[in-house]
């Protein structure tokens, strides 16, 4: 059954729809979830992101700082670039072994890969499906300012940080429109969950 991809910008609301597919029993890999794995305290990729932006960005416990390391890689395009080669060849790792074990356990699931990143990182990937969570940037930044604290240019600097959104759209096979009321977002994720019976796994993954 499908490998999907789901994506969106900050505030989307692609969470929603993620947990909505998983109420469908739909096996939700979570990109964010694997980058904060591969990070732990002790990991190869950790010594590396050390070696490459100094001591200081691992706190006292062994863990990441992840402030220190934003504030050295926010807005310097060619230390984000290191960074993510570090990052992105282990991640792209264990999802896969994520996604094998998934299709293992169950070769009828339905595999959703959460990811934040896909256009920058993973958008040529064979996925059966690219779904994308879309909601107008100015609504995002006031969501982040309401939801979560941020001043209003923090919430914009976030936002101008990523990929623009026509460049998501452009990758897309369904769009849910986030933009209404969740049981609006729902209805929309109900309907694809409905639809992904009929979507066959491509084979070799």
């Amino acid at each position: 059954m499908p490998l999907i991809a789901l994506t969106g910008g900050i505030a989307s609301g692609k969470s929603t729809i993620a947990r909505r597919l998983a109420e469908h029993g739909a096996v939700i890999v979570d990109a964010d979830q694997i980058v904060r794995e591969v990070q732990r305290a002790g990991s190869p990729v950790l010594e590396r992101i050390a070696t490459e932006f100094g001591a200081d960005v691992i706190r006292a416990d062994g863990e990441l700082d992840r402030a220190a390391l934003g504030a050295l890689v926010f807005g310097h395009p060619d230390r984000l670039a290191a960074l993510n080669g570090i990052v992105h060849p282990a991640v792209r790792e264990e999802s896969a072994r994520r996604f094998a074990e998934a299709f293992a356990a169950d070769p009828a699931a339905v595999v959703v890969y959460d990811v934040p990143l896909l256009v920058e990182a993973r958008v040529d990937d064979p996925w059966e499906l690219i779904v994308v969570a879309h909601a107008p940037a100015e609504l995002r930044r006031k969501r982040l300012v309401e939801l979560r604290g941020m001043t209003g240019e923090e919430a914009a600097a976030r936002i101008g940080s990523q990929v623009p959104d026509d460049r998501r759209l452009a990758v897309a096979d369904v769009v849910i429109d986030t933009s209404g009321t969740i049981a609006h977002t729902h209805a929309q994720t109900d309907a694809l969950a409905a639809s992904l019976a009929g979507i066959p796994r491509e084979e070799p993954r």
